[in-house]
């Protein structure tokens, strides 16, 4: 039987997000303590655990059929690779930072400074729409220091919070791209695994959903249900069921985390009363 093969990065935020969409989707991993290959026990799958820069020609080569991997490092190595989902999660940005004193006023200031990075294809093409030409010192690892200890400038790097740049006394000052997880694809990668791949993200677009919704009941007096249903930004439609208690209506809909809390506020305001919020674990369309 055909398996698909997955590349997930060896350790780190972006492996626990991993296994942890792998594991919504239905998908029980075999994992061992230090392996570097583990096999699902019911889906068609095999995960290798890979440094993150080597995924890329991984993908590239067919070693492995598709990949969860930082659209940042897609950016760098691998522009060629077709994304197949966008994940959600392990958001951040990579930006040009510079010592706190240093007084910053356009991206003219960068001219010719060394900038520190692991990124130096990314830093190259987003300087080149400015006809910038910086000094690019490239540094595997923790680049935050290079200012510090005099070797660079100015560095290019992730930035999530925020805090490791405050401890080095620097300063964000050109968000150059946002970066998230996403499903990558081999160019080579067979028609059977091909069909593989189709069930997962099925799986994985369910799970995303459900992530991003909240299931709510709540009940209202019946000469409000039409206006009530007006604010809901439901899947179809709400289902509205007659209560107990003659002249009321329990209403039933799905609202997306991002705008749960006006549309809330919006239906008590229009005299819905008793509101549940259940969690979605999975939402198939």
């Amino acid at each position: 039987m055909n398996k698909i093969k997955i590349a997930i990065q060896k350790s780190g935020r972006l492996n626990e997000d991993s296994l942890k969409l792998l594991k919504d989707c239905g998908i029980s991993i075999d994992n061992g303590k230090d392996q570097l290959k583990a096999a699902a026990s019911n889906f068609p799958m095999e995960v290798l655990y890979l440094r993150n820069g080597d995924i890329p020609q991984y993908l590239r080569d067919g070693v492995v059929d598709i990949a969860i991997i930082g659209e940042n490092v897609l950016i760098e190595k691998g522009e060629d690779i077709n994304i197949a989902e966008r994940l959600g999660f392990s958001k951040c940005r990579v930006s040009i930072a510079v010592p706190k004193d240093v007084a910053y006023t356009s991206i003219q200031d960068l001219d010719g400074m060394r900038i520190a990075t692991s990124y130096p294809n990314t830093v190259r093409n987003y300087f080149k729409k400015f006809n910038i030409n910086p000094d690019i010192h490239l540094i595997n690892g923790s680049v935050e220091i290079a200012p510090n200890i005099g070797l660079a400038d100015a560095i290019c790097d992730i930035v999530s919070s925020g805090s490791t740049l405050f401890k080095n006394n620097l300063k964000e000052v050109e968000k150059m791209l946002t970066s998230e997880a996403v499903l990558a694809v081999s160019p080579t990668i067979s028609s059977e695994n091909q069909q593989i791949l189709n069930k997962l993200q099925f799986r994985i677009q369910a799970a995303l959903k459900g992530r991003k919704s909240k299931y709510i009941l709540m009940n209202a007096p019946n000469n409000k249900v039409a206006s009530i249903i007006k604010l809901l930004p439901g899947m179809r439609s709400p289902t509205v069921l007659p209560l107990a208690e003659e002249g009321w209506s329990s209403i039933h809909t799905v609202v997306e985390k991002d705008s749960f809390w006006e549309v809330v506020d919006a239906l008590k305001a229009n005299g819905a009363e008793g509101l549940l919020v259940v969690p979605i674990e999975k939402m198939v369309l």
